[in-house]
C-alpha cells in the first residue's frame, strides 16, 4: 500500500528522510529541506545584507545544491546578497576540467557570475605535475593546502565580502573524527565551527550553510530536483585518509542515523582545559597569509617542490623554516630525508 506525505498526508510519500525518518512527498522535502538551510543562515547570521558573498563550486553534489539553495533563499527571504560563483582550478586531467564544465553550465542555469582561478597561475604548478614529483600517498596534503588559499586569493581578487563553502554534516563529523584520531586539538577546536569570521582563521570569513545537512539528503536533493552536477570521484584520493573516517561514519550511520549529528554537536561542545598550550595564529613572512609559523604551509610545500624535495611540507620541519627564510643550503642529511623516494 502507497504511505502518505506525513507532512501534507494528500501526496504520496516519494522517500523517507534519512535524517529524520519523516516519509514526504518531494514538494515536502524540498520545503523541509530549504527551510532547515534558512534557519542554519538565520539563527547563525552567517550574512548581512548588501555583502557580495561567493560561493565555492566544484561542480559536485554539494557546491551545486548549495549554489541553488543559495539563490532560491536569497530571492525568497530577500537576504540582499550579491552571489557569485568560484572555482579552482587545480589541473587534474580527466577529472577537474570535466567538472569545470558542469560550473559553466550552472552559471547559465543560475545567472551567476563565475571566477576561475588555477594553481598553475597562482602556484607554478598543477596538480598532476605534482604527483608526479611526490606519488600518491601526500598529494592531498598538497591539494588541501594550495586549495584553501586559491579559494581565498580568488575571493580577495574579487572583492567579496565572505566565501560560503558546500562542506555537509558528513564532512564536519568526519573532519571531527580525523582530528580525534590525529589528536589535533586546535583543529578540532576550530573545525565545527560554522563561521570563521570570529576565529580569525581565515583571511576572508568562511561559513558552511550546510552544516547539517546529511549527505544523503543533498544527493536526494539534487536527484528529484535533476540539478546538473558532476559526479566523479578524483582519481588522485582513492588513499586519502579522510575515507577512512568517511567509512567508519557510514558504518556508525547505519546502526544509529542520527551518529552524524552527534558527532557534531560533541566536536561543539567540546572545552581544554587550562594549561594546554594551543598555537598563536600570525601571518606567514613572506607572503602574508595566515599562520602559526614564520612560513605558511603552502609556502613550506611549494619551497619544498621548487626545490626538488618534496617532503619539505610534510610532517614537522620547523625547525629548517630559518634556512629557508635565510635562503641558506640545507645540510646533505638533511636534503637525503627530504628527497622523494620511487613510487
Amino acid at each position: 500500500m502507497p504511505v502518505q506525505c506525513s507532512n501534507c498526508v494528500q501526496r504520496r510519500a516519494v522517500l523517507k528522510r534519512p535524517k529524520t525518518g519523516h516519509s514526504l512527498c518531494k514538494d515536502c522535502f524540498f520545503w523541509a529541506f530549504e527551510e532547515e538551510i534558512h534557519q542554519t543562515i538565520v539563527s547563525a547570521r552567517l550574512f548581512n545584507r548588501g555583502e557580495t558573498v561567493a560561493i565555492g563550486a566544484s561542480g559536485g553534489k554539494d557546491s551545486t545544491v548549495l549554489a541553488h539553495v543559495m539563490k532560491v533563499l536569497n530571492e525568497r527571504y530577500d537576504y540582499g546578497l550579491n552571489l557569485l560563483l568560484l572555482s579552482v582550478d587545480e589541473g587534474i586531467t580527466g577529472y577537474r576540467d570535466d567538472s569545470l564544465e558542469t560550473v559553466k553550465r550552472n552559471q547559465q542555469q543560475y545567472e551567476l557570475p563565475l571566477k576561475i582561478v588555477s594553481y598553475e597561475e597562482l602556484y607554478g604548478w598543477t596538480m598532476d605535475t605534482i604527483v608526479k614529483q611526490v606519488g600518491l600517498k601526500n598529494n592531498c596534503t598538497f591539494c588541501g593546502v594550495f586549495r584553501r588559499q586559491a579559494l581565498d586569493r580568488g575571493a580577495m581578487m574579487l572583492k567579496v565580502d565572505k566565501i560560503c563553502t558546500g562542506h555537509n554534516a558528513d564532512d564536519v563529523a568526519e573532519t571531527v573524527l580525523m582530528n580525534v584520531l590525529r589528536g589535533d586539538i586546535a583543529r578540532l577546536c576550530r573545525c565545527t565551527s560554522i563561521s570563521t569570521a570570529s576565529d580569525g582563521e581565515g583571511a576572508i570569513p568562511r561559513c558552511k550553510p550546510l552544516k547539517y545537512a546529511y549527505e544523503k539528503e543533498i544527493v536526494l536533493y539534487a536527484y528529484f530536483k535533476k540539478l546538473d552536477y558532476f559526479s566523479t570521484e578524483c582519481i588522485y584520493s582513492p588513499n586519502a585518509y579522510r575515507g577512512h573516517a568517511r567509512a567508519f561514519l557510514k558504518d556508525l550511520e547505519s546502526i544509529r542515523p542520527s551518529s552524524i549529528i552527534d558527532v557534531i554537536h560533541s566536536g561543539e561542545t567540546l572545552s581544554v582545559k587550562d594549561g594546554v598550550k594551543m598555537p598563536v595564529q600570525g601571518t606567514c613572512s613572506r607572503c602574508g597569509y595566515i599562520s602559526s609559523q614564520a612560513l605558511c604551509k603552502s609556502c613550506v610545500l611549494l619551497e619544498g617542490l621548487n626545490r626538488g624535495l618534496p617532503k619539505l611540507g610534510i610532517g614537522k620541519h620547523h625547525r629548517l623554516h630559518g634556512k629557508i627564510l635565510a635562503q641558506e643550503p640545507l645540510t646533505e642529511q638533511e636534503e637525503k630525508k627530504l628527497k622523494p623516494v620511487d613510487f
